[in-house]
């Protein structure tokens, strides 16, 4: 009889946006151990892998529009709460863990796996049960992953630390390793979670030459700039640029439409603003997958996306906006070094930008050129490997230790306890009295009640919040 059955490879993804949840099923695509290489290390075998999806149910719970725009399929997926999710982990024994949350989520996460794979009383900050006491199923629990979906340019100390505690910390580029390993260090916390990998969505046909006709792809922000002025202005100098330039196709690429949100609220949607400008014949506005756009664009204009690093990655011309300013809260400043800053006048006089190599070495993008092994392959076929072997390592040991992030009741005792309650969870990690866990699906009556309620909060964030905000600055 051999040592152990054929099974497959479990993996659960967690996310709370659309973007999230590509980036937490792409990763997980990615960091997975090869089934068979695993499964040697185990001295069984192992065959395929099995894909969990878990949305989590808040404001930016991606609609179905959405999820198939981002066109990644999982073998199930489904809505829950956090206290629902942390049910699930309970019930089903899984081998990776992927948390593709906002930091207070993937915290509020930690705390609350801790308890379920521990037991009550031994989270983070004791010591935790021998497994001879755990309960039946439970003697190696998944290995747990987070990290970022893009650029990290603000709340870097903050978000770090509210990741902290899980198994890999991916850093998703040997800038951004080096960055978080010092933020670890400089508070006494464990970074040897921090692994450099690189974006997952990266990827696409290298760019050739211009196309027919030429394209200039205006890629936005749901949260930058966050004022009707700057969105105004930028609008305006694009619909300017189609006028200048007839001969060219000029696309507004949008993220979501209105009453949908994305990963970060977008209080004035670019639609109902482009429609007072009465814009030229080849200017419109576009949705669909960014890889796909990419694929006939000639230029790709941002202030400070993530898109511009996927257009880096395929030898796109990029410019990065310097219109508003080069600063900290528009995230452009990150792009400082890059060669890629520019301005609408420079671009409507023909500019063209020429990126520096070094500094996009350092942001793990740009498969080919210098980038290449002896075997021609480019390196970002390899900016996994070190997250997979890391992966296959844990799963091969016959216990992982507890999980231990660094806020716990005692070193955050004023902060931790707020954010485990926005989850519906006590100090402890355990579900507070009245949590939103129902044992099965919601009826009619909630289902209505619930978006209803979603309907509610993004008229007052589209609509209200605005008005509000304007009212105080009279």
């Amino acid at each position: 009889m051999p040592p152990s059955s054929p099974k497959s490879l479990r993996i659960a993804v967690l996310a709370d946006s659309d973007t999230r949840w590509k980036w937490g099923a792409l990763t997980a695509d990615r960091i997975a151990p090869d089934p068979s290489m695993e499964a040697a290390s185990r001295g069984g075998a192992q065959v395929g892998r099995t894909l969990d999806g878990f949305l989590l149910r808040g404001r930016a719970t991606p609609t179905a529009r959405q999820l198939d725009e981002v066109g990644v399929r999982a073998d199930s997926l489904r809505e829950v709460t956090a206290v629902e999710f942390l049910r699930a982990m309970a019930e089903t024994s899984y081998d990776i863990v992927v948390l593709a949350l906002v930091g207070g989520g993937v915290q509020a996460m930690l705390h609350g796996l801790a308890r379920v794979w521990d037991g009550p009383g031994k989270g983070p900050g004791s010591e935790g049960r021998p497994a001879s006491e755990r309960r039946p199923g439970s003697e190696r629990r998944p290995v747990v992953v987070t990290g970022y979906v893009g650029v990290v340019y603000e709340k870097l100390a903050d978000g770090l630390l509210l990741r902290h505690g899980a198994d890999l910390v991916l850093a998703n580029s040997r800038q951004d390793a080096e960055r978080f390993r010092a933020v670890y260090e400089g508070v006494g916390a464990d970074a040897s979670a921090v692994t450099e990998v690189a974006l997952p969505f990266l990827g696409g046909a290298a760019y050739e030459g211009e196309h027919t006709p030429y394209t200039v792809v205006f890629a936005v922000q749901p949260s930058v700039p966050d004022n009707r002025r700057d969105r105004t202005y930028l609008l305006e100098r694009l619909v300017r640029h189609a006028r200048l330039h007839p001969e060219r196709e000029v696309l507004l690429k949008l993220r979501s439409k209105p009453g949908e949100h994305t990963t970060h609220i977008e209080e004035l949607p670019y639609q109902k603003l482009v429609q007072r400008l009465d814009p030229p014949a080849n200017f419109r506005l576009v949705y669909g997958n960014m890889g796909q756009v990419l694929d006939h664009t000639d230029l790709l204009v941002t202030i400070s996306s993530t898109a511009a690093l996927e257009s880096l990655h395929r030898r796109i011309p990029t410019v990065v906006l310097t219109d508003l300013g080069v600063r900290e809260v528009l995230g452009n400043h990150h792009f400082v070094g890059s060669g890629c800053l520019a301005s609408w006048d420079q671009l409507d006089a023909g500019h063209r930008p020429v990126p520096d190599e070094e500094w996009v070495a350092r942001q793990g993008v740009v498969a080919g050129g210098s980038s290449r092994t002896e075997s021609g392959e480019g390196t970002y076929a390899h900016a996994f490997d070190a997250a997979r072997e890391r992966i296959t390592k844990l799963l091969a040991s016959p216990e992982l230790p507890p999980l231990n992030p660094y806020y716990t009741p005692v070193t955050a005792p004023g902060y931790l306890p707020g954010i485990l309650a926005r989850h519906h969870l006590g100090p402890d990690g355990t579900p507070l009295p009245g949590a939103p866990a129902a044992d099965k699906d919601p009826g009619p009556v909630r289902q209505i009640v619930r978006r209803a309620a979603r309907g509610a909060y993004r008229h007052g964030v589209q609509r209200v919040a605005p008005v509000i905000r304007r009212m105080g600055e009279l």
